[in-house]
């Protein structure tokens, strides 16, 4: 392939190193004062998503919805729910993005549905009606027992009575969230007709929440209690009783395989657009990801919890991650990412370990961020991050979550990483409403995050993701390059991104001891990264400050 076609393969396939922008809409900007978030906050602030230079927002729920779990339960696929604004709204969102060269990946909770839907409702009026077989029923036991021992993830049994129908329903989160039959090709073509419903307005792209739970055994096997020596998944919590058995049967079933074709089917027939698929879950994170985007038939981009776990960022870590994701991950993309509404802040899962002052928090913060630019892939960043906002203690009061109200006080839930972003260090409820309080209380720590401070210093968090990404979109080797790893001793993490035209050796200090690398197998390698553009040579030696980044050029350009 020449540079000319090369090229345009990739203005094709741009998500194949997109830098995407997840934005919680309830927490975003509320336009009209009710303390929640909205489409027409969104908009207002897309001035601020498009400075910092990302390709893409993904945008959580915001369909008519019961708010069981804020939008994850969906009484109506292709309605605005009227607490986030209407389908105008949404256009025009729609409208003002792609004026600022932004694409809109769309969040499509395609596993289950609200128990308020009406496929549900007539689905459980009887065992014979036209939906009946939309959802998943079972008889019980012959002792009355749901008719398997399958935990749901917000605690308890995956099963739920219903009275009306006389049989269980299954249920992987809440008992208001009922899971749809994937077995049912009917059920198949009403969800790829809601696909199509927004595609039609304009998306870019659908991101698919835990699209891994979509089948489960037909046989209905029970779970096996997980033994001592079997290592937790990725992300998982010590206390979460979920985990306490190895779930094999009630999700990540190879029958999927089959589904994703249709739903790859459907996407590719609008052009350019995209799926980033959510593996949630399961006991192998990395190696299940990389199975739901192998080949071309499949979905395009995944992401697992493997950066989200309570563990040092370690060389070995490090190490361990890249070298399974380069052998896994050949032909298919991996979106590297460190935080999503679902885990607690990546910022104060990390620096609990080895950093143990402010300087030092700072100077993580910044290596990471350039880290996660760097690797080969997409890669999402969770609003709030940018700005280095921490995990929020919120009291038992004010907690909302279903998740987390269900665990206190052994799990604490996740609105700590939902709180409000601070808009403006000195204004009421940090400038994100004009209401009393907002759904969420702010933390006091935030408002010296705020973006209207961050924004006055240029070596500010944020300045530097701004920086970053718009340095990353100027370098051939980190947007199409391939990726080898360095044989570098702890905590030195490197490795060589390689394109056509560039060759880039990225480096990180993982520890906040400074350290040196010799550079004299590197000859004309010169300084390379987004604010040193001075041409700088090195010819022997490198210092590298504690949690220090150092990019180097190793041919002319950069």
């Amino acid at each position: 392939m020449n540079l000319s076609s090369n090229r345009q393969f990739q203005t094709r396939q741009w998500w194949r190193s997109a830098v995407i922008y997840q934005v919680y809409p309830r927490s975003f900007f509320d336009s009209n004062g009710d303390g929640i978030g909205d489409l027409q906050g969104i908009i207002h602030k897309l001035d601020y998503i498009a400075a910092l230079n990302v390709d893409a927002v993904w945008i959580s729920p915001f369909y008519k919805s019961p708010m069981k779990d804020f939008g994850y339960d969906i009484e109506d696929y292709c309605a605005v729910d009227p607490i986030f604004g209407t389908i105008e709204d949404f256009k025009l969102l729609t409208k003002e993005a792609k004026k600022r060269g932004l694409k809109i990946l769309i969040d499509q909770v395609w596993n289950h549905t609200s128990n308020l839907h009406p496929w549900f409702i007539e689905s459980r009026s009887s065992r014979n009606n036209a939906k009946a077989d939309w959802y998943v029923w079972a008889d019980p036991k012959p002792d009355g027992t749901p008719p398997s021992n399958w935990l749901a993830t917000f605690g308890g049994s995956a099963w739920t009575w219903d009275e009306q129908r006389q049989q269980y329903y299954l249920h992987n989160f809440l008992a208001e969230q009922p899971d749809l039959n994937w077995y049912n090709p009917e059920v198949k073509e009403a969800i790829l007709a809601v696909a199509k419903f927004w595609l039609d307005l304009g998306v870019d792209g659908f991101r698919l929440d835990v699209v891994n739970f979509f089948l489960h055994d037909h046989t209905l096997q029970d779970n096996p209690s997980r033994p001592d020596n079997v290592p937790l998944p990725d992300g998982a919590g010590a206390n979460d009783p979920f985990f306490s058995q190895l779930n094999l049967y009630n999700f990540c079933q190879p029958e999927i395989f089959s589904l994703l074709e249709d739903i790859r089917q459907l996407m590719d027939s609008y052009p350019e657009t995209t799926t980033l698929a959510e593996i949630s879950s399961a006991e192998d994170g990395i190696l299940t990801a990389s199975e739901y985007v192998r080949g071309s038939n499949r979905l395009h981009m995944a992401y697992n919890s493997s950066l989200m776990s309570d563990e040092p960022l370690s060389h070995e870590k490090m190490y361990q991650l890249i070298t399974r994701v380069e052998k896994l991950f050949a032909d298919g993309v991996i979106c590297w990412t460190g935080g999503t509404h679902d885990f607690p802040r990546l910022k104060s899962r990390w620096r609990k370990f080895q950093i143990d002052d402010e300087f030092s928090h700072e100077a993580f913060d910044h290596m990471f961020a350039a880290l996660l630019l760097s690797l080969r892939g997409s890669c999402c960043i969770y609003q709030g991050d940018e700005l280095g906002l921490t995990q929020a203690n919120v009291p038992y009061e004010k907690m909302q979550d279903p998740f987390g109200l269900a665990g206190y006080p052994s799990i604490l839930g996740r609105d700590g990483s939902r709180t409000p972003i601070p808009w403006q260090k000195l204004a009421a409820n940090a400038g994100f409403t004009q209401a009393n309080e907002p759904w969420l209380p702010i933390s006091e720590e935030h408002l010296h995050h705020a973006v209207d401070v961050q924004e006055t210093f240029s070596n500010s968090l944020l300045n530097k993701y701004r920086r970053l990404i718009k340095w990353r979109k100027q370098q051939p080797a980190l947007l199409w390059g391939n990726l080898t790893l360095l044989d570098t001793a702890e905590p030195l993490l490197g490795f060589i991104r390689k394109s056509e035209e560039q060759q880039i050796l990225c480096l990180f200090n993982l520890s906040p001891v400074p350290l040196h690398y010799d550079l004299s197998t590197y000859p004309k390698c010169t300084a390379a990264d987004e604010v040193d553009f001075q041409n700088r040579q090195y010819d022997s030696t490198v210092e590298i400050p504690g949690y220090g980044v150092f990019f180097g050029c190793l041919n002319e350009q950069h």
